[in-house]
């Protein structure tokens, strides 16, 4: 198994253990691809800006937009996903160890957003690390396979299991 998910209620939470995941592996020499969610609080709205790292050392990018300080609906903007699907997959490479994804979301279970290159990750033997929510798990597992492992939402696990393997 080269897939490793873990899964929690609040996806917030998920987004800084998996930075945290990042964090330490990067600082123990483990060559690293993906993204990494970063919320910003607004003062004029009740939700975040959210944007993404690409790793291990590229731009931040926003993937939100604004749709006015009342909307409700989805906020992600579908062009900063893919121009953030593209940095990653410009860095990508054999000489990768761990692919940090911040979520197979809506996008991937739809068939979209970084779903081939998680795929592409799995041909070149590069360890996948990602959160899953409810909403999109199901969607995640049939993809996956019996290639994925669910990991608790802990740092200190995560990176145990991608030091057993690599």
């Amino acid at each position: 198994m080269n897939i490793a998910y873990a899964k929690m209620s609040k996806s917030e939470d998920l987004d800084l253990i998996l930075a945290e995941v990042a964090t330490k592996l990067k600082s123990d020499g483990f060559k690293l691809c993906g993204v990494v969610q970063v919320n910003t609080d607004r003062e004029d709205c009740h939700r975040c800006d959210m944007d993404v790292q690409v790793l291990p050392d590229g731009p931040v990018i926003r993937i939100s937009q604004s749709l006015g300080k009342d909307a409700k609906g989805c906020r992600l903007d579908p062009d900063a996903l893919e121009r953030a699907v593209m940095e990653v997959t410009d860095r990508l490479s054999t000489d990768t160890d761990v692919l940090i994804l911040n979520k197979f979301g809506k996008h991937e279970a739809d068939g979209r957003g970084f779903r081939d290159l998680i795929a592409k990750a799995v041909d070149l033997d590069v360890i996948v690390v990602t959160g899953v929510n409810a909403m999109n798990q199901d969607a995640f597992l049939t993809f996956s396979g019996d290639m994925a492992m669910l990991l608790p939402p802990d740092p200190k696990a995560m990176v145990k299991w991608v030091r057993e393997r690599v």
